[in-house]
């Protein structure tokens, strides 16, 4: 933590980027499709961020990695980046490597992850920034439960990717089955709807792109572009001595002179790379004035390669073969994070010509890199280029699907050397002019002041921040005959509460469902909870904006045949469905007859015989509930616990009746208050519980003072109770 505590305190940013292989040195840029661009700009926006004076730390979150196919540093938990400035990687799903689209079932783990990691810091982020659909995802729902906002940076986007590859002729169900597009565009719909900020990197990003979403909203995005490390890329010095990548190169070539066409990119089908390759082939004299170097990732084994990247290069190869270019095409199986600006150094020097022919490109970042080391550029129509050559003036945009006019444009660049000379002074003067990180820092704290921090510019967003995180107890009451019921004790207690000066949270856990808790709690003018554990633990919601925890109900959903228990317990005597508003997904309750109905062991026993499975509730003499297995109020509890890293003795009970039994045993503190229910009685001598001479809440403030739980908190352990 010394790298962090160092500095004065400011902003605390927390970045998510799940996908890729994410690392701060020799990051593996193309070794597959999901390893690109993303995971250079996030890296050194975290670096750039955590530069500035007015921010002290800048977590950025990953994907925790363990296999053998990988580098180990992957798995390490924590990298420095800088003072200040961190990878967090945290677990996700499998321990090995999965593509982006294979990660979609395991991101509500990575929330709880991410939740259990700021709850040990003590200190809730000021902003989270997500990057791409999946961490959009995360996003989402982080900013919800802890109340801070949403900014979102997509990368690209689905709508886009889909509308391209289907005018290239790719059958949409094929589409659908390969990258999971649905699931990602509605993803990127419901970041889009939360997010209260979006930064973008290109007018027309904003423009066109976003402008396909229902939730498109422009006054809320903002253009910035992001930086370069210019100290790594710069034209050709005089004395020139010969780069690695170099050797490498000349395997390929038998000319190696010759003005080189540099493409640089990821094997992924959206680059585009076999159409760049027949542009090439297919002009008459293109392919003898110049070399093509492709440089598309890293490889060993085409064969061991993923689907999708390896399809890619054997098209390419196969056109190689087909075109007979032998010679005239490099394609180097592997290259360093180091040889890339030497690359464009050498294309430079042979008065060659950079070129991105993607389909789509929210971006660009190659194209910077090209420009600041005085390579002149053609790049698709598509997205950023179209900011970067209006900025710079040093190149032309092409279409990328215009095979033949391709060519020309690249034969026409490499034949003015009059235009090629002015391009490439004009990228020069451009990149150091628009695209510093410092600029993009200053501009990117700006639009957030203007946008999101001034409250007469805020929209909807969350003005109550969640304090679980920074918590370090939390009283939890039942509502009904415990928390209300004598209004002189509810406000004692709330007066405790509020002029204490120990890190309490407060919670409810209630039979209620969520609209009647919150309607009795404004009723008693009873603050807004931290949590809400509602429905007898078969619901738990969050703060201001009561977010569900929706891996809650996943984890609850565990043998519960809904449909299955409602018919046998139709079986039995004494008991009749509530109203349709008391059931709840997760919750099936009856009013009983106690003096008709079966005991609770037969219940279970019947549901048993028949393969069901239910946790049974019977309280006040008048109600019973059937939950699932997993699920009840102390259930809840101890997830919460677990959750946000609070000691079962740092949490105390109240409650009243049949169904606050399993929360009142255990290890956490609890107390019956005085009006309590006679189910309850059984529970009198366990360690830990307090039976309260007072009703109501006035119980909760006996309780208070019995455990001493706004100061030392004393456990009672080798008393009784009573």
């Amino acid at each position: 933590m010394e790298a962090i505590e160092d500095k004065l305190p400011g902003k605390y940013f927390l970045l998510i980027s799940v996908h890729g292989l994410l690392r701060g040195e020799d990051m593996e840029l193309g070794r597959d499709a999901d390893t690109g661009g993303q995971i250079k700009y996030v890296v050194e926006l975290a670096r750039a961020l955590g530069a500035d004076p007015r921010i002290d730390r800048v977590d950025l979150i990953t994907r925790k990695i363990e296999d053998q196919r990988v580098a180990p540093g992957y798995a390490a938990r924590e990298e420095v980046l800088a003072p200040g400035v961190r990878i967090v990687r945290l677990p996700c799903g499998p321990r090995r490597y999965l593509r982006k689209e294979m990660l979609w079932p395991h991101l509500d783990s990575l929330v709880d992850q991410i939740t259990q990691y700021i709850s040990t810091l003590g200190r809730i982020p000021d902003f989270i920034h997500s990057h791409y659909a999946d961490a959009g995802y995360v996003g989402t729902r982080l900013a919800s439960l802890l109340g801070v906002p949403l900014l979102h940076t997509g990368h690209s986007l689905g709508r886009v990717k889909r509308q391209r590859l289907q005018e290239k002729g790719d059958n949409a169900a094929a589409l659908e089955s390969e990258y999971n597009l649905v699931q990602r565009i509605e993803a990127e719909e419901q970041t889009l709807d939360a997010a209260d900020l979006v930064v973008a990197s290109t007018a027309q990003e904003v423009d066109e792109q976003y402008a396909l979403y229902d939730k498109y909203n422009p006054r809320r995005m903002a253009v910035i572009p992001p930086g370069i490390e210019l100290s790594r890329f710069h034209p050709p010095r005089r004395v020139f001595g010969r780069p690695a990548i170099l050797h490498e190169l000349e395997r390929f070539l038998r000319e190696p002179r010759k003005p080189m066409i540099l493409a640089l990119s990821r094997p992924d089908e959206r680059k585009n790379i076999t159409a760049l390759v027949r542009a090439y082939a297919q002009h008459p004299t293109l392919r003898d004035i110049a070399n093509l170097v492709v440089i598309a990732g890293n490889r060993d084994d085409l064969a061991s390669m993923e689907r999708g990247p390896r399809q890619v290069l054997s098209d390419l190869l196969i056109d190689i073969d087909r075109y007979d270019l032998y010679g005239k095409v490099a394609y180097p199986k592997h290259h360093q994070a180091d040889d890339v600006p030497e690359l464009y150094r050498l294309a430079a020097r042979t008065r060659g010509i950079f070129i991105n022919p993607a389909l789509t490109e929210p971006f660009g970042l190659t194209l910077i890199e090209a420009a600041a080391s005085g390579l002149p550029i053609l790049a698709t129509e598509d997205g950023g280029p179209r900011d970067i050559i209006g900025h710079c003036h040093n190149g032309a945009l092409i279409d990328p699907l215009d095979i033949p006019a391709m060519g020309q444009a690249l034969h026409n660049a490499l034949t003015d050397r009059k235009q090629w000379r002015r391009w490439a002074r004009n990228g020069l003067r451009g990149v150091h002019r628009h695209y510093s990180w410092q600029g993009h820092v200053d501009r990117y704290l700006k639009v957030i002041d203007r946008v999101i921090e001034k409250p007469a510019r805020r929209r909807n967003l969350v003005t109550t921040r969640s304090r679980l995180p920074e918590i370090d107890r939390l009283l939890v009451c039942d509502i009904d005959n415990t928390l209300i019921g004598d209004g002189a004790g509810l406000r004692a207690l709330m007066k405790r509460l509020h002029d204490t000066d120990c890190r309490i949270g407060f919670a409810i856990a209630t039979g209620r469902r969520i609209d009647s808790a919150r309607k009795i709690l404004k009723e008693w003018k009873v603050p807004t909870p931290d949590v809400l554990v509602t429905a007898v633990g078969s619901e738990i919601y969050y703060g201001h904006w009561m977010v569900e925890d929706e891996s809650w109900q996943t984890l609850i959903d565990y043998r519960w045949d809904r449909d299955g228990l409602l018919e046998a317990m139709g079986d039995l005597a004494g008991l009749k469905l509530q109203i349709k508003s008391e059931q709840r997904r997760h919750k099936i309750s009856y009013n009983v007859d106690p003096k008709v109905m079966p005991s609770v062991r037969d219940i279970q026993r019947h549901l048993r015989q028949r393969d069901l499975h239910a946790n049974v509730i019977f309280s006040h003499q008048a109600y019973l509930d059937l939950l699932p297995l997993r699920a009840s109020k102390g259930l809840a509890l101890r997830y919460l616990s677990m959750k946000w890293n609070l000691p079962p003795e740092r949490i105390l009970v109240a409650g009243d009746s049949g169904n606050d039994e399993e929360m009142l045993r255990g290890d956490m503190l609890g107390v019956v208050v005085g009006n309590y229910s006679k189910e309850l009685e059984k529970l009198r001598g366990q360690p830990r519980l307090l039976f309260a001479r007072r009703d109501y809440a006035w119980g909760v403030v006996e309780a208070l003072d019995y455990f001493d739980f706004l100061d030392r908190v004393v456990t009672h352990d080798e008393e009784t109770g009573e």
